[in-house]
């Protein structure tokens, strides 16, 4: 196989892998969709292996939080299809960052309406509903938290604080959309909003089935050989205080290594996305 036909191969693969060939981001001229091409948000979300990191990683923050844990158990088919939801949140990503103005609101709506639909009693009787204002704008900063952490550590370690924090203060307008409230705005308001909200996350036999879902190899050599390598830096990715909450903190002598091959794979994501 040539170098440039496995190149292609690659990169349709990674599209196939988050739905991104399914996308027309075409925009009318004028028409930057709600941020621009100058813009931080651009560059976080435009690197694939960060956001693939971080991806992962901001899903095994959330399932922390029982009512999103609760609505992944109760409204998605996670046992049958373990990246369905990545899947969902990158196109969304996409289309809200990259589309134009009226794809981006579509998007938003169509989301609205399907949290509508998302609501039950968790196992303490506590009732639970996707659009909560409180529980929106913890999936929100489990999210942005986990894509930039991705960056900064996979892509540009050097993105300036000031850069960091408009690129928080510039998505938390799709959260505000979404129906969210009180988002943090800053990396300051993230540590504050982390203390404050720390004590009500909880991680319980049915996290962990997800999480261990959400982890497992696949059937596809390659693909599960990419996953697994992801899967590992996503964990590392974490919090300290959220990985042991999993009981999955990486062993200090492994996070180099673990690092080390994330990077690499970086490196070969990038080269088949470069022009395809």
């Amino acid at each position: 196989m040539s170098v440039d036909r496995a190149r292609a191969t690659l990169a349709r693969r990674l599209r196939g892998l988050v739905g991104s060939g399914e996308l027309d981001l075409a925009r009318p001229p004028g028409d930057n969709g709600l941020f621009g091409p100058t813009t931080p948000a651009w560059r976080v979300h435009g690197d694939f292996s960060a956001m693939m990191i971080g991806g992962i990683s901001a899903l095994l923050l959330q399932m922390l939080h029982p009512g999103a844990l609760a609505g992944v158990w109760d409204h998605s088919n996670w046992r049958q299809d373990r990246l369905s939801r990545l899947r969902r949140t990158a196109q969304f990503i996409a289309v809200t960052t990259y589309g134009p103005t009226d794809a981006a609101e579509r998007a938003i709506a169509h989301v609205r309406m399907i949290h509508d639909r998302v609501h039950g009693t968790l196992p303490d009787g506590t009732h639970y509903n996707a659009n909560d204002p409180a529980l929106l704008t913890w999936v929100h900063v489990a999210e942005t938290d986990s894509f930039l952490r991705g960056y900064l550590r996979y892509r540009d370690a050097g993105m300036s604080g000031d850069d960091q924090d408009r690129y928080i203060a510039e998505v938390a307008i799709v959260a505000e959309r979404l129906g969210a409230r009180d988002v943090p705005r800053s990396r300051a308001d993230i540590a504050a909003y982390y203390r404050g909200v720390r004590p009500d996350l909880r991680c319980d036999h049915r996290t962990r089935e997800v999480a261990d879902a959400l982890l497992a190899p696949g059937d596809d050599r390659a693909e599960a050989a990419g996953l697994a390598m992801a899967g590992a830096a996503a964990l590392d990715l974490l919090p300290d205080w959220a990985a042991a909450l999993h009981g999955r903190t990486p062993a200090p002598i492994a996070r180099p290594a673990i690092r080390a091959g994330a990077a690499g794979m970086s490196r070969v994501l990038r080269w088949a996305l470069r022009g395809a």
